[in-house]
């Protein structure tokens, strides 16, 4: 586990991030209904915004020289900051990479947090809890939310809590 690095991924990483994004709208469009552009590709707008828009930043997870996940954070200039997307593959997962990297995210913006999932994706639901407890205890609050644009979904479910300054 001492390979696992997450750092600020820049321009460079661009490519590995979309590819990374790839994989992970494919894991979503299982639970979100949604199918691909004409192109084979999925919509990018929230990576696209977290390598160009103030305020926002991808993270780059690797465990070794391989490529393992990513985190998009949005919020940096307000008062709340977003996980917006956060994505570890099937083969890293259940290893701890993926509490690491999102413990490793969180603690480089104390202060206030929310994570959006899909209450039919059982294993994103225990994940998110454990780590909202692990961060907060008790100290934090869970509430259904209107998919944006899509009334055709059931409700986001959305964690709130609050990283405390190291």
């Amino acid at each position: 586990m001492s390979e696992v690095c997450v750092r600020l991924a820049g321009e460079a990483d661009r490519p590995v991030a979309e590819r990374l994004w790839l994989m992970f709208c494919h894991d979503m469009s299982g639970f979100q209904g949604r199918l691909p552009n004409a192109d084979g590709t999925f919509k990018s707008d929230r990576l696209h915004a977290a390598f160009t828009d103030p305020g926002h930043a991808p993270y780059l997870v690797t465990y070794g020289e391989h490529p393992v996940g990513l985190a998009t954070v949005r919020g940096l200039d307000g008062p709340v900051r977003v996980l917006s997307g956060f994505f570890v593959v099937r083969g890293a997962r259940r290893t701890g990479v993926g509490l690491r990297a999102v413990r490793e995210v969180l603690a480089r913006h104390p202060g206030a947090w929310e994570v959006a999932f899909q209450d039919v994706n059982a294993t994103a639901v225990r994940f998110w809890r454990r780590v909202a407890s692990e961060v907060a205890g008790e100290a934090w609050r869970e509430e259904p939310r209107p998919v944006p644009d899509r009334p055709d979904l059931p409700p986001d479910l959305w964690i709130s809590f609050t990283v405390p300054e190291s």
